[in-house]
């Protein structure tokens, strides 16, 4: 089954050459299905490109999904047009009547500042609440997982003294989870963060349990059953070039930036980067949509009661 996305969104043509199943919402209003329902709330800069990312993985399962796009209510971009917002994205408040069975909440650029310092963290914090009520199942991602179990459970992020960033082996920690089935015992994830969270500071709160780990940039999956929730705070949506990208805007910029560990063959920037998470990217999503389908509501109203 496809994806629904409005046929002008920049994504569907993206997918539809790929080869993904996509289809426009006029389409599906006349199939007898009820969709699964999944809000991106989208933080990061270039909102495009996030979008495609996401709904690359979320369209590769078997299950129709009706895509929605969701912004901060007052928080302006600075890096996607105008028109674009307008035409695809809707405010916070203006969906939160609404029940989804899944929402994404993506990372943000501002790892720097404290969570209180963030300009849209009261709302942020509505959102996470909201969740509860409104939503059965959450995926917090990189920054947007870090600030989801920091409001739940107090969890602090501390900054690193380098960035982690590269390609980074991973150990599953949980092989029986339904979130991890067809895993193999470790996996590569990329990794692009000037923060991390404590595993000793995880274990020490009730009811959280890592389910992928790193020996060299620390816990990356914590499932949070009494909150509906997954935390990741790697990348594993990420395009083969993304890294990439990032690395050439730092060195244009003359930041600092050592090459990305184990992205390039031999470390060496000259050569093209190799994707070796894509699989366990789809397998991560699509184990996660698989579960929202098994125990969300049929009747949406009943989400979160």
């Amino acid at each position: 089954m496809p994806i629904t996305l409005p046929e002008t969104l920049p994504a569907f043509d993206v997918l539809r050459n790929e080869g993904v199943m996509v289809m426009t919402p006029e389409r599906a209003a006349r199939q007898d299905i009820r969709p699964l329902k999944i809000g991106l709330l989208n933080l990061m800069p270039k909102k495009i490109q996030t979008e495609n990312q996401f709904a690359r993985l979320i369209g590769a399962t078997p299950l129709q999904i009706d895509f929605q796009l969701i912004r901060m209510s007052e928080h302006q971009t600075k890096n996607t047009a105008a028109e674009h917002m307008e035409a695809f994205y809707r405010p916070f408040q203006e969906v939160k009547t609404e029940k989804f069975d899944g929402l994404i909440i993506t990372g943000a650029p501002i790892e720097h500042l404290p969570f209180t310092e963030v300009t849209y963290w009261e709302e942020l914090c509505e959102v996470f609440d909201w969740t509860q009520t409104n939503v059965q199942s959450t995926f917090g991602v990189c920054w947007g997982g870090m600030a989801m179990i920091n409001h739940f459970h107090g969890v602090q992020k501390h900054m690193l003294d380098h960035k982690a960033f590269g390609c980074f082996r991973h150990r599953n920690l949980d092989p029986t989870s339904p979130l991890l089935r067809g895993f193999s015992d470790d996996c590569v994830i990329p990794v692009s963060r000037w923060t991390e969270m404590r595993q000793e500071e995880i274990d020490a709160r009730s009811g959280l349990r890592t389910l992928l780990g790193s020996d060299e940039v620390g816990p990356c999956l914590v499932e949070d059953p009494g909150h509906r929730a997954l935390y990741i705070f790697n990348h594993f949506e990420y395009d083969s070039d993304t890294l990439k990208q990032e690395y050439d805007r730092d060195i244009a910029n003359g930041t600092t930036i050592n090459v990305p560990l184990n992205y390039y063959p031999d470390d060496n920037p000259a050569k093209k980067p190799l994707n070796r998470w894509r699989s366990h990217a789809h397998l991560l999503y699509g184990n996660w949509i698989n579960e929202i389908y098994q125990s969300t509501p049929y009747d949406p109203q009943d989400i979160g009661r």
